[in-house]
C-alpha cells in the first residue's frame, strides 16, 4: 500500500476514466456482472464467487479483479487496456514480473443524475491480513450512501465537505454548488480524494488540510456536510477515519455548536453522528441540547441503537481485530469505559440544521426505524418547514389559517366487520417519511374537507354541527392535535 501518491496528471485521469466507462466499470455494470450471489458473498468478505464471476481476460472482468477484488492480473493483459507504467508512477499500481496488482481500491460510484463517478481509497483490510494503518482512508460505504441521500438540493454558491476522506460526498456537492471546499486532517485522504475528483470530472472542488472548521476559519457556506470520525472509543484516536480523539460524543456536539458561525443565512448543515444513551438521561435531551441556542431550526433522527457489546464488536470487526491477541483486552477495556460513563446504548442517526437565526427556532428530535422514501434531501426542507410552522402557530392563528391535506396522505379505518363505528382511524403517508398517525373523528373529517380554500375555524364549526358537538369545545381541543399533524407533515398551511 502506497505511503505517498504522486500528482495525478489530468491526461492520465482522462485516459483511465475513458477506459473504465468503455468497459462498463460502473455501478450498474459491476452489479450485473457480479450477480446477486457474488455480491452477497462479497458482503461477507468471501471472494470465491466474485472471482468465478470475473474469470477470463476481457476488460470488465480484468478491471474488477484488479481494482475491486485486488487480485494480481497478468501484466500483458493489463497493459493492453491500461497505462500501467503511468499508474505505477502515480502510486496506484505495482508491476512485479508478469503480474500487476493495485495499491488502491478504485470503485464505481453513481453521482447525481446517474452520472458515473469513481472513488479511490485504501484497499479494504480483510480478516487475516492484519489491521489498517492509522491513516487508513476508508472507501465509500453505507454511511456514505446515507449522507448522500440526505443532502438537500441546490443550487448553492458555496459548499463545504468536512472530513472528506475518499472525497465521495464532494462528488454530490459538485452538482449542487458552484464552489466546493473539502477538508480533512489526513493528508493521504486528500491525495486520494483529489484522484477521485479527477476521475469523476468534478473540477469545482478544492482541498484544504486541517481539523473540523479550522481550514475555513471566518468563512461561510450555503451547505455544510460531514461524515465525521464519530466512533466513541476509549483513549486516543487509533484510526483517523473513524475516531477523532474527542471525549465521548463531543466531536459531533462541537460540529453542531460551531456550525452557525460558518453558515450563510438560511444555510444548511447536515451531519451523521453517534451519541450516547446515558443512564438517567434521555438521549433526546442530550442531542437536543447541542442544537438549542444555535438559532438553527433542526431535525435530529435516530435510525439505529446498539448496546455497548454490539457496538464494540462492530468496530473491532471493522479494524480486523477479531481473533487477535488484543481482541479480548480491547473488548474488555472498551466495555469498562462505557460502564464507568454509565452508557447503556449508542445511537446512530443524522442531524440537519438550517441557519434561521431565529430566537424561536424549532428543533424536532425523533426516532425512525422503518424504511423511508429516498432521497430524503428532496423533501427534507418541507419537514423542517412543517415543524417550524407548527411551532409558531398560536391557537388563534391556526383557526384562521387555510390548511390542506398534504399530498400522498390516505385514510385507513379499522373496524370489526358490521360494526357501526371504526375502532381506529389512521392517516398514512404513502411517501416521504411514511408516518402513520391515529386520529379522532374530527381530525378525520377535517382531512376529508380541507383543501386550503377555507379557514380551519369555520370548517371545525361545520364538523361540530354535523356530529352534534359543541363548536366552542371543538375549537379549544383541536388546535393542539392539528398542530402536531402539521409538524409531522400530514397537513400543510396553504396561507
Amino acid at each position: 500500500m502506497s505511503d505517498t501518491f504522486r500528482p495525478f496528471p489530468p491526461a492520465l485521469a482522462d485516459r483511465l476514466r475513458k477506459t473504465l466507462i468503455d468497459a462498463d466499470y460502473t455501478v450498474s455494470g459491476v452489479r450485473d456482472r457480479l450477480g446477486d450471489m457474488a455480491a452477497r458473498a462479497l458482503a461477507r468478505e468471501q471472494l470465491t464467487p466474485a472471482l468465478r464471476a470475473t474469470g477470463g481476460e476481457e476488460r470488465l472482468g480484468l478491471l474488477l479483479r484488479l481494482w475491486w477484488l485486488r487480485e494480481p492480473v497478468a501484466a500483458d493483459a493489463a497493459a493492453a487496456i491500461l497505462p500501467v507504467a503511468d499508474l505505477a508512477e502515480a502510486g496506484l499500481v505495482e508491476a512485479a514480473g508478469d503480474r500487476v496488482r493495485a495499491l488502491v481500491r478504485l470503485s464505481p460510484w453513481e453521482m447525481d443524475g446517474g452520472r458515473p463517478g469513481f472513488v479511490v481509497s485504501d484497499p479494504t483490510v480483510r480478516p487475516g491480513q492484519g489491521t489498517p494503518r492509522p491513516d487508513h482512508v476508508v472507501g465509500a460505504g453505507g454511511a456514505s450512501a446515507t449522507l448522500s441521500q440526505l443532502i438537500v438540493d441546490g443550487p448553492f454558491d458555496r459548499a463545504l465537505d468536512i472530513g472528506t476522506g475518499c472525497g465521495v460526498q464532494s462528488l454530490h456537492l459538485a452538482s449542487r454548488a458552484a464552489d466546493v471546499t473539502a477538508t480533512d486532517v489526513n493528508p493521504r485522504a486528500l491525495r486520494l480524494a483529489e484522484i477521485s475528483w479527477a476521475l469523476s470530472e468534478v473540477p469545482n472542488v478544492r482541498s484544504r488540510e486541517g481539523s473540523m472548521y479550522e481550514p475555513v476559519a471566518g468563512e461561510r457556506f450555503d451547505l455544510v456536510v460531514c461524515n465525521p470520525p464519530f466512533v466513541i472509543s476509549p483513549g486516543s484516536a487509533r484510526y483517523t477515519y473513524r475516531e477523532s480523539g474527542f471525549a465521548d460524543d463531543a466531536v459531533c456536539a462541537e460540529l453542531v455548536r460551531q456550525a452557525p458561525a460558518h453558515l450563510t443565512d438560511g444555510g444548511w448543515c447536515q451531519i451523521l453522528a453517534n451519541w450516547l444513551h446515558v443512564e438517567g438521561e434521555d438521549w433526546r435531551d442530550r442531542v437536543g441540547a447541542w442544537v438549542t441556542g444555535t438559532g438553527c431550526s433542526g431535525w435530529v433522527v435516530q435510525r439505529d441503537v446498539q448496546d455497548p457489546a454490539e457496538y464494540v464488536e462492530l468496530w473491532l470487526r471493522d479494524s480486523c481485530e477479531t481473533g487477535t491477541p488484543e481482541y479480548y483486552r480491547r473488548y474488555d477495556a472498551w466495555l469498562d469505559y462505557f460502564e464507568r460513563a454509565g452508557v447503556r446504548a449508542i445511537g446512530f442517526g443524522w442531524i440537519c440544521l438550517r441557519n434561521d437565526a431565529a430566537q424561536d427556532a424549532a428543533v424536532r428530535v425523533e426516532e425512525f426505524r422503518h424504511e423511508i422514501e429516498q432521497p430524503v434531501g428532496r423533501y427534507l426542507p418541507d419537514v423542517v418547514n412543517g415543524a417550524m410552522t407548527a411551532h409558531r402557530l398560536t391557537d388563534a392563528a391556526l383557526l384562521s389559517a387555510h390548511v390542506a391535506l398534504a399530498p400522498g396522505v390516505v385514510e385507513e379505518r379499522i373496524a370489526v366487520p358490521g360494526a357501526p363505528d371504526p375502532e381506529r382511524i389512521l392517516l398514512r403517508q404513502r411517501g416521504g417519511l411514511r408516518r402513520v398517525a391515529q386520529v379522532g373523528t374530527i381530525e378525520a373529517a377535517l382531512a376529508g374537507v380541507c383543501d386550503g380554500t377555507m379557514p380551519v375555524g369555520p370548517l371545525l364549526d361545520a364538523i361540530a354541527e354535523l356530529i352534534d358537538r359543541d363548536p366552542g369545545e371543538v375549537r379549544r381541543r383541536t388546535p393542539d392535535v392539528l398542530r402536531s399533524l402539521i409538524a409531522e407533515g400530514f397537513f400543510r398551511v396553504a396561507r
